[in-house]
């Protein structure tokens, strides 16, 4: 059982009509709500992507070069499911997903997949390096479901070294010490960065692991107490 497996899967078959992430950038003015159904779509798309067209296999590092956003949850899930390690350092990596920000950094991975993060789903256009696959264009032709080629065993790599066992259990053994639960609505606008998995572990997998509703905001500006009741957040990371 992957990572996404373990921790997705149960809320697709709760109540995939429910809201999962609701994602706000303040820097400009995005807001998008996605039902688990609809986010479950979106990590099966890229999961494909990756497989058919970067050839991503199981064990393989893949560098998450990308801020806390809904579309790095969906790659970060995608990555999982194809039974591959997220990894922090594209030195060495098999794939890079990278946004414009950190092309630079992605060059050292073999395929480097570009991430314009577009509300309107724009890509990186001349940004994109030779050679590089342009998430935003690519992502779309690719299917709804993903059926992976093989089982991932509990020990394969998953996070920064740590098994797919442990990356399970550490969230949540974190859901329970946050005291997080399944009627929760958990308000964010902390990062996920993969180096230290802290971030990331209670930012958004122990959100996964407690069946809650995230509420990610990048760029946080103005009133987030108001924007707290707006959305009915009950709990604030």
């Amino acid at each position: 059982m992957t990572v996404t497996d373990a921790l997705l899967s149960p809320l697709l078959a709760g109540d995939p009509a429910r809201p999962l992430i609701t994602f706000y950038d303040d820097a400009t003015g995005e807001r998008i709500e996605l039902s688990g159904a609809t986010f479950g779509n979106w990590v099966a798309k890229t999961a494909n992507l990756l497989r058919d067209e970067c050839d991503v296999e199981p064990g393989a590092p893949v560098a998450v070069l990308l801020p806390a956003h809904w579309q790095t949850a969906a790659a970060l899930c995608a990555v999982w499911a194809c039974g591959a390690e997220v990894v922090a350092d594209a030195a060495g990596a098999e794939v890079a997903l990278a946004d414009a920000e950190h092309l630079d950094a992605a060059a050292g991975a073999g395929v480097v997949v570009g991430f314009s993060l577009d509300a309107f789903g724009q890509g990186l256009g001349e940004r994109l390096p030779a050679g590089a696959v342009d998430y935003a264009t690519e992502v779309r032709v690719h299917g709804d479901h993903f059926d992976p080629l093989a089982p991932v065993p509990d020990d394969g790599p998953a996070l920064a070294g740590a098994d797919v066992a442990t990356v399970v259990a550490t969230a949540r053994s974190r859901a329970a010490e946050l005291g997080l639960g399944p009627d929760d609505r958990v308000l964010s606008t902390a990062e996920w960065p993969v180096a230290t998995a802290g971030g990331l572990v209670d930012g958004f997998l122990a959100v996964l692991a407690a069946g809650a509703s995230l509420v990610q905001v990048r760029h946080p500006a103005g009133d987030q107490a108001r924007r707290a009741g707006t959305e009915k957040v009950t709990r604030e990371l």
